[in-house]
């Protein structure tokens, strides 16, 4: 038996990196089935074809877009009428020096990371089933001070604050709400931060010389947190922050 076994579960920006490896977990895990979301449709496809299971759908949207939301969730219901799991991955980051920041990158890092993890939530709310799991992916930038990344950092204390609410406003339901923060994993996402493969093999240098461990962290490395969290293993476990950073943050 595996730990989701008889689970419906949500993936937000699953088409690539942790969202992509925690649908594979998943599936792997027993779950009866994924729907995971995208910006990219042809990403999408891939996605689906590399996982090759039956019990995975695909929906490509904006989760910033608010009708994009509307017709995922309308989606889910047809095909599904419940949700047991939700995992609000779909993120952004792009470096911005203060004194350079710009409206355009203020509203597009918001509008993912903040915006779009809410009203996914709270879009998903009529059909998530009470004692389910909603796992937010934040980041160990919500407790640390990273240059040139103050908006994005601001975004994932955002993350943590949601959790700590919702614990609260959904507590009667029995539905835990807990963040998952990664540090440093090897992503598409990491890898496109610098200008250039040499510039973001120099970050990704950087990062790993800090990192108790002396290396980044792997995409299923996370995932494998992800199904703790949204399994019954954690079933006395709710509004927490879990890095999963090889330590960065604690030293």
């Amino acid at each position: 038996m595996g730990k989701l076994d008889g689970k419906i579960a949500l993936i937000t920006g699953g088409s690539e990196g942790i969202g992509f490896a925690t649908a594979q977990r998943f599936i792997t895990e027993g779950v009866e089935h994924v729907f995971i979301t995208g910006r990219r449709q042809i990403k999408l496809d891939e996605a689906v074809k590399k996982i090759g299971a039956k019990n995975i759908t695909a929906v490509q949207g904006d989760t910033s877009n608010l009708a994009d939301l509307d017709r995922l969730f309308s989606i889910i219901e047809k095909e599904k009428g419940r949700l047991n799991i939700i995992f609000a991955n779909a993120a952004t980051c792009t470096f911005a020096k203060l004194g350079t920041i710009t409206e355009k990158h203020f509203d597009d890092t918001f509008n993912v990371n903040v915006k779009g993890v809410l009203f996914t939530i709270q879009k998903a709310l009529p059909l998530l089933s009470d004692g389910g799991s909603i796992i937010l992916n934040g980041s160990n930038s919500s407790n640390k001070g990273d240059p040139d990344l103050s908006a994005y950092c601001a975004t994932k204390a955002a993350i943590r604050s949601f959790a700590r609410c919702w614990t609260v406003d959904l507590k009667e339901r029995k539905i835990r709400v807990n963040t998952l923060s990664p540090g440093a994993i090897d992503t598409p996402l990491l890898r496109s931060l610098g200008k250039d493969e040499e510039e973001s093999e120099m970050l990704i240098a950087s990062w790993q010389a800090a990192i108790p461990m002396n290396r980044i962290g792997t995409a299923d490395e996370v995932a494998k947190a992800v199904v703790f969290l949204a399994s019954d293993d954690s079933s006395y476990i709710t509004g927490i922050e879990l890095f999963v950073d090889g330590g960065l943050s604690q030293i």
